[in-house]
């Protein structure tokens, strides 16, 4: 029996809450709202504060308030896990309240909220690359800031996801069969990442790429390119004499040299 009178109460308890808070969103005591938006916040109700600071923006639009309430919205949005919410309202503040205090923060949490909306590499990458610019944005404007090294840390990852992206693209054109689109698709992704963890095995498959596309070429292409495998090999083998991939090299290099000697002859 106390049992049931304990849930009861508590049932009655929850709906009076509830009621309050109900009540709370129509009213007119924006200062009221104000101050249970931010004790919302405070006790992690994001979704409930949200919806007090937008009812009370309005009205503080013109008061010191209005920086906070921004700023909060921003953050709900972010904790709710809305990022692409969370990045557009974070940056809207920078740009609103361009001397705040919070405003360091708000152009570092604008990044992370693309961050967060950055796909796997095999996706569209347009948010990737919004996140890389707009963490780069914040350490133009912080080279000192709080969050300068978790910035460069970000964007390392992040370029490793494009360069990932790139790299793979590119074996794709060679897995099948299209030699001219795979040399050209693999060069630009050394020029762009030239330091690539991938740079062996892009040299190597740039050699067999530009040999493949001499030998499927017609007879009036063939000698120029043969020529510009040759030179790959060279690019590979010099930099990995004893590479992954150099006895794989040296066999088809040994190919091409006696199909040069074929085509002179």
């Amino acid at each position: 029996m106390v049992h049931k009178i304990l849930y009861i109460g508590a049932i009655l308890l929850m709906i009076s809450c509830k009621s309050e808070y109900q009540k709370l969103l129509t009213s007119t005591d924006y200062e009221k709202q104000y101050n249970k938006a931010v004790e919302l916040y405070e006790q992690k109700e994001y979704y409930k504060a949200y919806e007090l600071l937008e009812k009370v923006l309005p009205a503080f639009r013109l008061s010191d308030k209005a920086e906070k309430i921004n700023y909060l919205i921003a953050r709900c949005y972010y904790e709710e896990g809305d990022y692409l919410m969370a990045a557009y309202y974070f940056e809207r503040y920078t740009l609103s309240f361009p001397t705040s205090d919070f405003t360091e923060e708000a152009q570092y949490f604008a990044a992370v909220s693309y961050y967060y909306n950055s796909p796997k590499f095999s996706l569209d990458q347009t948010y990737t690359v919004k996140a890389i610019a707009s963490f780069q944005n914040y350490i133009n404007k912080y080279p000192k800031g709080i969050y300068t090294k978790q910035s460069n840390d970000y964007i390392s990852e992040l370029r490793g996801k494009l360069e990932k992206k790139a790299f793979e693209n590119s074996k794709l054109f060679y897995n099948i069969g299209d030699y001219k689109a795979a040399v050209i698709s693999l060069r630009n992704c050394l020029k762009d990442y030239p330091d690539s963890k991938y740079r062996e095995e892009i040299l190597y498959l740039t050699f067999e790429s530009a040999y493949l596309l001499a030998q499927n070429s017609v007879e009036a292409k063939q000698q120029e390119r043969m020529e510009m495998a040759i030179q790959d090999y060279k690019s590979y083998i010099d930099e990995y004499p004893q590479g992954k991939w150099s006895k794989d090299a040296e066999k088809t290099y040994i190919q091409l040299q006696k199909q040069i000697q074929k085509v002179n002859n």
